[in-house]
C-alpha cells in the first residue's frame, strides 16, 4: 500500500530505495549461481539463519545487561550460534545444503547445553519444535532420509532435555521471574521461527507459481492451460465447425537476413514478431506459432466466436501495417505475402515435452496455399472469407481463378480494407483500378 501522508514520504523512498534492495540482497546471498529451486530453498535457509541471528543476539545484549557474570555461559553459547548462523549464507558457495547442516547442528547442540545450564523450566527445548519443519524446507525432499535424521535428532533431544534437566539439576541458579521471561523469549522464537519459515516458503512457492503460470499462459491458450490443469493426463483434442486461419510470410527475406547478419536478423525479427502478437491480442485472434519469418494465427479457436473472419481481416491489415514501421525503424525492404482462409479444422495440444497448441485440417492447408499464392504486399483470402468479409462491408477485389496445389483453380479475392474505407474501395474497384496500387508485382 502506497504512503500517503507527507511526513512519511522520505519513509516510503528510503524503503523503496535503500532499504529494500539491501534486504533483497541479504535474502539472496550465496544463492548466484544454482537452480532456481535450489534457489528458493537457500533463500528461505538465509531468512532461517537471519532471525536466528536476531532472535539470538536479543537474548545476548539481554544477559549482558542483566548480569554478566551469572549469565557468561550463556552468552558464550548464544554467540557461537550467532557466529554459525552468520556463516550460513557464506557456506553456500560449498554446498547446497552446507549452510543447513551448519545451522541445524548448531541449533540442535546449542539448544542441549543451554537446557543443561537453565533447566527445562526454561523452555528452551521448545525451539527443537522448529527443526521438525524447518528440514523440509531448507534441505529438500530429494534428501529426506537427511531431513528424517534431523527431526529424528531434535525430538530426541527435546525429551532428552525434558528428563535429563529437571530444575533441581541445572547449572546456573536463575530465579522464576527469569525463568519465566527465558520461557516467554523460546516460545515466542519458537513461533516466529516456524512461522517466518512456512510463511517465506509459501510465499516464494506462490510465486513460483504465478511465474509459471505467466509463462505457461504465454505458450498456450488460456482455456487450454485451464483444462490441462484440471486433467493433466487427458488429450486436449477438439473439432470446430468453423474457425479461420492466417498465414504470413516474408517474401525474399532470405537474402535479406544475409545481408543484415544473425544480429540485425533476429533483432528485426524480434520486434516485428512482438508487434504482431500486440495485434492479434488486441483483435482477440489466437497465436499459433512463427517458424523464421512467417506468423501463424488463427480465430474461432480455442473459443469459437461468429467474427473469426472479420478478426484476422483487421489483423492482417494491422500486420501489414506493422511491417511497413520495423521495415522503416530497421531502413530495410520488407514485403510480405498474407493468406486466410475458414472453414472446419481440428485443434488440440500437440507433444508430451514443450507442449503446442496447433491447429491442422483442410482449412490449414487452404490458408498456406494461399499465402503462398499471394501476390507480393497483398492479403489473399478464400471464397468463404470473402463471403463473410462482404457481409461486414470490407473493400474486396476478385481475382479470380487461382491454382491451388492439390486443391486446383479456386477462385479468390485480395482484401482491400476495412468497413470505413469499403466505400472508397468499391469506387476504384467499379473503374477498373485497384484500391491499392500493386508496386511489388
Amino acid at each position: 500500500m502506497a504512503i500517503s501522508h507527507p511526513a512519511l514520504a522520505p519513509l516510503a523512498t528510503a524503503w523503496r530505495t535503500v532499504i529494500r534492495p539491501r534486504i533483497k540482497q541479504a535474502i539472496e546471498a550465496g544463492t548466484q549461481g544454482y537452480r532456481p529451486e535450489i534457489v528458493r530453498r537457500l533463500k528461505i535457509m538465509n531468512v532461517v539463519a537471519y532471525l536466528v541471528v536476531f532472535f539470538t543476539s536479543v537474548y545476548v545484549i539481554h544477559h549482558f545487561f542483566v548480569d554478566y557474570q551469572l549469565w557468561k555461559p550463556v552468552i558464550f553459547i548464544n554467540l557461537f550460534l550467532i557466529a554459525a548462523a552468520a556463516s550460513v549464507p557464506f557456506l553456500h558457495r560449498y554446498s547446497e545444503i552446507a549452510g543447513g547442516l551448519m545451522i541445524a547442528g548448531a541449533e540442535l547442540i546449542c539448544m542441549f547445553w543451554i537446557v543443561a545450564y537453565l533447566g527445562r523450566s526454561s523452555g528452551v527445548h521448545l525451539q527443537y519444535i522448529a527443526l521438525a519443519a524447518a528440514p523440509f524446507v531448507i534441505l529438500g525432499l530429494e534428501r529426506l532420509w537427511l531431513v528424517l535424521l534431523v527431526v529424528v535428532t531434535a525430538f530426541a533431544l527435546h525429551l532428552a532435555s525434558w528428563f535429563m534437566f529437571p530444575g533441581d539439576v541445572d547449572l546456573v541458579a536463575v530465579s522464576s521471574d527469569n525463568l519465566d521471561s527465558i520461557y516467554v523469549s523460546a516460545a515466542v522464537t519458537t513461533f516466529v521461527v516456524v512461522a517466518g519459515v512456512v510463511y517465506y516458503a509459501f510465499k516464494l512457492a506462490d510465486d513460483a507459481q504465478r511465474e509459471t503460470d505467466a509463462l505457461l499462459r504465454n505458450i498456450l491458450p488460456v482455456s487450454v492451460v485451464d483444462r490441462l490443469r484440471r486433467a493433466p493426463g487427458e488429450a486436449i483434442s477438439d473439432s470446430v465447425e468453423s474457425a479461420s486461419v492466417l498465414f504470413s510470410d516474408l517474401k525474399g527475406f532470405v537474402p535479406t537476413s544475409k545481408g543484415l547478419g544473425p544480429q540485425r536478423t533476429v533483432a528485426l525479427l524480434n520486434d516485428l514478431m512482438k508487434g504482431f502478437d500486440a495485434h492479434a491480442a488486441a483483435h482477440g485472434c489466437e497465436k499459433i506459432k512463427t517458424i523464421g519469418d512467417a506468423y501463424m494465427v488463427a480465430a474461432g479457436v480455442p473459443e469459437q466466436v461468429d467474427d473469426h473472419e472479420a478478426r484476422l481481416a483487421r489483423l492482417a491489415l494491422a500486420m501489414m501495417a506493422e511491417a511497413d514501421r520495423v521495415a522503416a525503424d530497421h531502413g530495410v525492404a520488407l514485403v510480405m505475402r498474407i493468406g486466410i482462409a475458414s472453414g472446419p479444422l481440428m485443434a488440440g495440444v500437440i507433444g508430451a515435452k514443450r507442449l503446442t497448441y496447433d491447429v491442422w485440417g483442410d482449412t490449414v492447408n487452404l490458408a498456406a496455399r494461399l499465402e503462398s499464392t499471394a501476390p507480393p504486399g497483398e492479403v489473399q483470402v478464400s471464397a468463404t472469407v470473402q463471403a463473410a468479409l462482404a457481409q461486414d462491408g470490407f473493400a474486396m477485389q476478385h481475382r479470380g481463378k487461382t491454382e491451388i496445389k492439390g486443391m486446383g483453380p479456386l477462385d479468390t479475392w485480395i482484401l482491400r480494407g476495412e468497413p470505413s474505407d469499403a466505400a472508397a474501395g468499391a469506387m476504384q474497384i467499379a473503374d477498373g483500378r485497384p484500391a491499392k496500387a500493386e508496386a511489388h508485382g
